[in-house]
Order: structure tokens, then sequence, then C-alpha cells
């Protein structure tokens, strides 16, 4: 990613040592051996690509010819061409929009008594991210070494919504009791107010000019706030049902709001009237997002379609197929201005690219992001990373691919080895395991890897159905899954002796 500057920090680190400990090894040691085991771990280092940005924009940008200006490195499908990788930055003014799929997971993390993640944002350098779940509580996590820093709370019912100023001077949240909550930089509270009958708020969203604010919620309102004051300036009605988002326009007074009545409606702020309504979709509207040229408009919906509506024409650019279930979370890349990532119901994330040369299909894809819904998602503001906030309490980090990967790219050895076929596999005493927390675990499993799986508990095998590549895939996870089990158990013992 943007950079896997540094590489991918060592892995995880090296394996369990062969020696066991013995009873006279002291505890200590075995603790410091355990963090020295768990201190390697991935990073994303992005100051390297960013130093061959700067030395290429003094080195070059000046060069009057084209050719000197665009020639920076042009990058093999091979690891070691990975040093010499920029930032999307630095290709913006010729742009190679295939930097912007970020199919490479870098990083899962999940809190401790963690609850389904909500929504999530970079903090304005892009240093931290911060993400909000059900349970109301801000988590920190490192956007580089993606450490955890601070859980705290926030509100008294689940989060909704985060968004910041266009200054990045304050952040907004909101949450599912009609509380709208201000804070600093720092995330220390600043001020608090109530709205929207108690009703949950869905979205919330600042003017071009930081002086105004627009939120959403379940009571069919848009209202629009003045900031300073924290007082409610106009109420906008209009929707026959729940208002799922609401978005102002970049630059212009212009609202846009989705709803669960099907449409999307754009208002006029100042008069407080509905200037034209969207017709396009056949079922609830979840998110809408202004592209940053101010000219096209993103919608989403839970009939699976995605729009892209062209506002001077006010009419449809193009509608996107691509998910099979409802469409969850949409965000545009914040360089390239033709790209953007939606996430799915079923957990699975694309990327599109709706520029003259792009397509209406997805361009990448990566199936099994996570094992369910994905509520948001937050590109870094430089564009090499991408955030995702699941339902299934993870959050994932999300990078440009290894030089030479493939991954997210359709598989082209499908119909070689479509047959499906049969095999078993010895769990011993770990069946619980591999079944996992009310069949968590394996049913993860089969979607990750599209087999059907089924323990049979009296003989104690694993039964897989699948083609050959992905039995061989179960048969892996499920083998690391075992070592790990009885690695940690043996060990335990030891140390405990």
């Amino acid at each position: 990613g943007g950079g896997h500057g540094g590489g991918h920090g060592g892995g995880h680190g090296g394996g369990r040592g062969t020696n066991t400990p013995t009873n006279n090894t002291d505890a200590a040691d075995a603790e410091q051996q355990a963090a020295e085991r768990n201190l390697k771990r991935k990073c994303i280092d992005f100051h390297n690509p960013a130093v061959i940005d700067l030395t290429n924009r003094l080195y070059r940008k000046t060069c009057r010819s084209a050719y000197m200006r665009f020639s920076a490195d042009f990058l093999q499908p091979h690891s070691s061409y990975l040093r010499l990788m920029g930032m999307p930055l630095s290709a913006v003014a010729a742009p190679n929009v295939s930097q912007s799929y970020l199919t490479h997971l870098a990083h899962v993390t999940r809190a401790k008594n963690s609850t389904p993640v909500m929504c999530l944002s970079w903090t304005p350098g892009g240093r931290r991210l911060l993400t909000g779940n059900q349970e109301g509580e801000f988590t920190l996590w490192d956007g580089i070494t993606f450490g955890f820093e601070l859980i705290m709370s926030a509100h008294d019912a689940s989060f909704r919504c985060m968004a910041w100023s266009h200054n990045r001077n304050y952040l907004l949240t909101s949450d599912a009791g009609g509380n709208i909550k201000y804070w600093s930089p720092s995330i220390a509270p600043v001020k608090e107010l109530d709205s929207h009958n108690a009703q949950p708020i869905h979205s919330l969203s600042f003017a071009p000019g930081d002086t105004k604010f627009v939120s959403c919620g379940d009571d069919a309102t848009v209202r629009v706030f003045d900031w300073a004051t924290i007082s409610e300036e106009r109420v906008l009605e209009g929707h026959g049902w729940d208002v799922k988002c609401v978005q102002w326009h970049p630059r212009s007074s212009l609202i846009c709001s989705g709803s669960k009545d099907n449409l999307v409606k754009l208002w006029d702020p100042r008069a407080g009237s509905t200037l034209s309504t969207l017709y396009g979709h056949k079922n609830t509207v979840t998110k809408v997002a202004w592209n940053d040229n101010g000219n096209w408009l993103l919608t989403a919906s839970r009939d699976q379609l995605i729009k892209v509506y062209d506002i001077r024409a006010m009419k449809e650019l193009c509608s996107l197929k691509g998910h099979n279930k409802e469409v969850t979370s949409i965000a545009w890349h914040p360089l390239y201005e033709s790209v953007f990532a939606s996430g799915g119901m079923d957990g699975t994330l694309l990327f599109w690219n709706i520029s003259p040369k792009g397509s209406d299909d997805p361009v990448a894809r990566v199936p099994f992001a996570h094992d369910m819904a994905i509520w948001d998602l937050a590109w870094h503001p430089c564009g090499h990373m991408l955030a995702t906030a699941s339902n299934d309490r993870q959050t994932k980090f999300w990078a440009r691919n290894r030089l030479g990967s493939s991954s997210g790219m359709p598989d082209e050895d499908k119909e070689s080895s479509s047959e499906i076929l049969h095999d078993e596999m010895e769990l011993g005493n770990h069946v619980g395991i591999v079944i996992g927390k009310r069949g968590a675990t394996i049913i993860s499993m089969q979607r990750a890897t599209g087999t059907k799986m089924h323990v049979d508990q009296v003989r104690r095998v694993l039964q897989i159905e699948g083609t050959v590549k992905q039995i061989e895939t179960v048969k892996k996870r499920v083998g690391a899954l075992l070592d790990r089990v009885s690695n940690d158990s043996r060990d335990g013992i030891h140390f405990n002796n």
C-alpha cells in the first residue's frame, strides 16, 4: 500500500521456537518472548513514498518537456519495484487509476468486548482512525501500525454518524437517541444538543463554509442548524418516511437527502423548499455522496443498485449493478474523481471507475471483505488506504496490492477446475473450536472459501464439498487453526508447571 514503503514490517514475527520451555524457565522470560513475538506487526508507512513524491516534484515538475514530466518510474509487476512506488497524489497529473483499487488486506482490528462498528473517520492528518460502535464508544486506532490507542464512552446510545468540518477544527457525532455532540480534534467534548424528537440521527454534513450543518433522522425530517449558536434554523419536510442519508453540496447552497420512501430529494436550505426529486430507486436509499467536482451525485439503495446523476442536466449518467445484496455504504476516492468504493450487506467490497475509460462493471472486488454488512467506508486522505467498518465487529484496513499480485482480479482458471468434490478431515478433540461460538467460525470459513462444510460430531470429522482448490484452501486454514490451538494449549501446560 501507499505504500508498502517500509515493506510489511517483517510479517508477524518468527514462528514459535522449537525448544519448549522447561520447568526452570522463568515465567517472566516466557512473557518477554510472547511480547517480542507480538512486536513485529505489519505496518503501512507512507513516509517513504511521500519522500519519493517530493523528490519527483522537485526534479520533474519544473521540466517543460512532457516526456520528462510524466516519466515517473514505470513500475514493473515485481516486488523489487516496491521501493519506487509513490503516493497516489504523484500520479494525479497522469493518473494510473488502478493504484486506487485497494484489494490487499493490510490489517484486521477488533477491540475487546467489541460490538458492531457503525461509523468511522480518519483524523484530519490521517494519522489515526476513529471508529464509533453500537455501545456509543469511540475507539482510536493508529493509522500506520494499526495498534489500539484509546477507547472512550461518547454517547449513551448506538453511534450513527461522524462528520468533520471542512476546516478540520471540529467533529460532529450523532447517535440513535437523537443526540448530536461537538468534539474538538483532540476528542474532547465541546457541546451537545438533542433533536429529531429523540429518533435516530443517521447522517450529518457541514455546509461549505462550516457555518451551518444539516442532519436527518427517523422522524422523516431534514434539519439545518447554525453551527455557532447551536440553534435549529430550518426543518425541511417532504419525505414520507425515515430519512437515511443527507449531504451538503461541497460548494453550493444545496442539500441532497435519501429516504426510506425510495426518493432522493434536492433542497434549497435558504428557502427550505424542495428543488427537485429523483425517482430512480425502487427501495430505501441508504447513502448519497457528492463528488468533489460538484457535478456528480452518487446514490446507493437497498435495490442493489448504485446510480450516478449529473446534476447539471438532472439526468442519470449510469446505473451500476454489481452487488447481490443491499448497498450499505459508498465513498468517493479523495484524489481520483471517477473512482469510488462501495460496501454491501453481505460484506462485499467493490471498486468502481466511471470515467469514459471506465466500465459499468466493478473494476475490482473483494467478495468476502467482511462476514456481515459493511456499514461505513473511509479513504485515507492520501488515497492509499481504505478503512471499512462492519456489523461483524471488525474494522479492516485495505491497502494497495503488492506489485505483481492479482488479488481482487477475477479468477482465470475457474473453468478448468470447477468439478465439485467431497473430502473429509480429521478433527480429533477440536470439534468445538472449528464450529466456533454459535457456529461463527465454520460459517465465516464457508463464506470466505465458497465451500459447503459440515462437522460430523460423532465421527469427529469435517466434511468438505467444493472444487480441488477450495478444498485445499479449507484444509490449510483448518490445519492452521488446529495447530494454533494445540500449540497454545501445549505452551500453557509448560508455563503452568
